[in-house]
């Protein structure tokens, strides 16, 4: 998506959005200047999800180098690098709603899973403080890391159905009921989810948690179809990697948690508008699992 796409697109949602949210929002009853910023909230939105967009590694880059060097006649009222990141923090919301509009619908086969998102360094862990009280130590197969975990829930054709952060120490299975809400059909995950419980509460939500099994458990018949398309999850992990180091979600310059989920939020709508993304292909999965039973 473009960028005049992008920015028609928030555009369309902040008139209808704004004037609903300004009437919610609670009034602390003094009397208080409310100025008008030289960027409208769309445009500050835009610009936040066009960097994930753009190729760029850091924001502080895209914005100096080419936002205020090539972008002025699309952004009559840019203002300084260090302003518009004082103004990112009050589309937090905005975006959170947005993504909302644009997640993707559910399908009956979905996948899960979770990816860790450092912060900082393992060895910069006791000199950290912008996430201190939030971030948590935590393991992966990869190791240790000192950040949060994202955990996703997509469809067989790459949209991204819901997400939730949570503090890197928390168990992948733990999410996992309010994930679910709303969804139906199968839900296939790695040899992490497996849990008699969370596989009980699930089917009582009308969702058949389907994962791999453990050497040392005994072995159990599921379907053809079901067995192959366990081993096509790793579409999820495809989408994973495409966030970090495409949509780049994950670095460590962050000064301030919420500019970080900022950050994140505009990743994930950014990866929304892709026109292509990783997507399964039932047809040869169809085909596969009549060659596997003719064999």
């Amino acid at each position: 998506m473009s960028l005049v796409e992008t920015f028609c697109s928030v555009d369309d949602f902040c008139q209808v959005f704004e004037p609903h949210w300004e009437q919610m929002q609670l009034k602390s009853g003094l009397c208080q200047r409310r100025r008008k910023s030289r960027l409208s909230l769309s445009e500050v939105m835009t610009i936040s999800i066009h960097f994930h967009q753009s190729g760029y590694r850091t924001f502080k880059s895209y914005y100096q180098n080419y936002v205020l060097a090539h972008l002025r006649g699309e952004f009559p009222g840019l203002v300084s690098y260090s302003r518009f990141v004082r103004l990112m923090k009050r589309a937090i919301v905005p975006l959170l709603f947005y993504l909302k509009v644009n997640q993707g619908s559910c399908t009956g086969i979905s996948f899960v899973d979770s990816t860790p998102i450092k912060v900082c360094h393992n060895r910069r862990i006791e000199r950290h403080k912008t996430f201190k009280g939030l971030a948590a130590r935590g393991k992966t197969t990869m190791g240790w890391l000192y950040g949060f975990k994202l955990h996703l829930i997509v469809n067989e054709h790459g949209e991204i159905l819901t997400f939730q952060l949570t503090p890197g120490n928390v168990d992948d299975r733990k999410p996992v009921p309010f994930l679910s809400k709303g969804l139906f059909g199968k839900l296939f995950a790695d040899r992490g989810y497996i849990s008699q419980d969370l596989f009980a509460k699930l089917f009582q939500e009308d969702v058949l948690l389907i994962t791999g099994i453990r050497k040392n458990m005994h072995n159990r018949l599921i379907p053809w179809a079901d067995k192959l398309l366990l081993r096509k999850r790793s579409i999820i992990e495809t989408i994973n990697d495409q966030l970090k180091n495409i949509s780049q979600i994950e670095h460590s310059r962050h000064r301030s948690f919420v500019n970080f989920v900022v950050n994140l939020i505009s990743g994930l709508i950014a990866y929304s508008f892709l026109d292509k993304k990783p997507k399964l292909n039932l047809e040869e999965i169809v085909e596969e699992r009549n060659v596997c039973n003719f064999d």
